[in-house]
């Protein structure tokens, strides 16, 4: 498809050449998705059916759409966060790759919602999605779309919150793969990718010594996990704020100390949210903050913190540096909020490394084909991929890794399927 012929929406498309090296640098790093390509190309699993997808448009996803359309996937894709949008790789897509893009990093509110109805025109067969906006779209405004698709895929744990409630409510209209719920994905993604790319989001917006001070982390899912484990790693004292009785223990029994937001709220140096819900660290929390404190947030929108709310609260708000905003309130203290409440892991810093999203992207590819060879014989439920599936992903990165395994001998195999030993 020639540019003239295409329609889409980014920044300047100058700055495709730019935008082309990324997308190449994070390839070299992404063994697992290239060797899924080069089977993708002799199979052509996507061959005539069309794809929209919703992710944050950065290097790595062009990497994924790029892979797809090796299948032969007519692909889509519009940003699933305004502000992550990295605009030379939008620029890239478009003019080197030949995939309609529609990103711009800072875009409206409005302009965000007119991306995703230009997904929606696009007709797609199937959908990647991140936070599930484009299938919640679809349900509560264009439910008739709906008869077209195949299935989706779900990258995160807000999407998959979202999804199982239409599950759960029988309005589900079409199959759909939790991503996240697959261990190659959240092992990988969740605690190693988000542990490190939020500390480095912290870090690069702020540029505060992490050592000594008291983060408090709310959620103790996999992100929460891999949040505390590198802010202990780098000399924090880790607070963990949770909700779940399960995942409390699991985290006094790490050796951090868990307690409410509200009396956490009047410890910490640095918040970080990570629960995918709303309002976790709500006004009273806030106001309740030394002053001085950093506020952060990892989870997929820009409301567990309540920076809305903040704002009726102080007397002035000014930018300190690109992602560093402080809020001067009318109780004499100053919160200084970190990527406008945004994931700061993507908005302050570069989200995660290509090496990670190498796993979670083979989930995305892998679950789409899943969907389309099954085409007919699933319910619209919310599904997990089949384990073998799980276990040819990892298969896959331990040996891009040069590293090999054990084997089970006959007789082994004998004695662990059996009960008279």
């Amino acid at each position: 498809m020639l540019m003239t012929e295409m329609k889409y929406d980014v920044k300047d498309i100058t700055l495709a050449d730019q935008g082309k090296n990324q997308i190449e640098w994070a390839f070299k790093d992404m063994p697992v998705l290239k060797q899924i390509k080069e089977r993708f190309i002799k199979e052509q699993p996507f061959r005539g059916l069309k794809l929209s997808a919703c992710v944050h448009v950065t290097k790595e996803t062009a990497a994924l759409c790029i892979v797809m359309k090796a299948g032969g996937a007519d692909g889509v894709l519009v940003a699933s966060n305004p502000l992550s949008t990295q605009d030379d790789v939008a620029a890239a897509l478009v003019k080197h790759y030949g995939i309609p893009t529609f990103a711009v990093a800072g875009e409206s509110v409005e302009t965000y919602k007119s991306h995703i109805e230009e997904a929606l025109k696009h007709n797609p067969d199937i959908i990647i999605d991140d936070g599930c906006d484009i299938v919640s779209t679809i349900h509560a405004r264009f439910p008739q779309a709906a008869d077209g698709v195949t299935g989706s895929t779900e990258e995160t744990t807000t999407g998959i919150t979202r999804l199982q409630a239409m599950e759960k409510e029988g309005t589900l209209k079409f199959p759909a793969v939790g991503v996240n719920t697959s261990m190659t994905k959240h092992l990988y993604d969740n605690r190693y990718g988000t542990g490190q790319s939020s500390m480095d989001g912290i870090l690069r917006a702020a540029n505060i010594l992490i050592a000594g001070k008291t983060v408090v982390i709310s959620g103790y899912g996999w992100c929460g996990k891999g949040c505390a484990l590198r802010a202990k790693a780098l000399g924090a004292n880790v607070i963990v704020c949770e909700v779940d009785p399960l995942k409390a223990l699991e985290a006094a029994m790490e050796g951090y100390r868990v307690m409410p937001v509200a009396k956490a709220a009047k410890e910490g140096d640095i918040f970080l949210t990570v629960t995918g819900d709303k309002h976790v660290i709500d006004i009273e929390h806030l106001l309740e903050m030394k002053d001085g404190a950093f506020v952060a947030n990892a989870g997929h929108f820009n409301w567990e913190v309540n920076v809305t709310g903040l704002r009726e609260y102080t007397t002035e708000i000014k930018q300190i540096r690109p992602s560093l905003e402080e809020y001067k309130l009318k109780n004499g203290k100053s919160i200084y909020v970190l990527a406008e409440g945004r994931l700061v892991n993507l908005v302050a810093a570069e989200g995660h490394p290509a090496s990670v999203m190498d796993m979670s992207f083979a989930n995305q590819a892998l679950g789409i084909e899943f969907l389309v060879k099954n085409k007919g014989k699933l319910e619209n439920r919310l599904y997990t991929l089949p384990q073998e599936v799980d276990t040819e992903i990892a298969a896959l990165k331990l040996k891009s890794m040069g590293i090999e395994i054990d084997t089970l001998t006959e007789e082994q195999k004998k004695y662990l399927n059996s009960w008279d030993i």
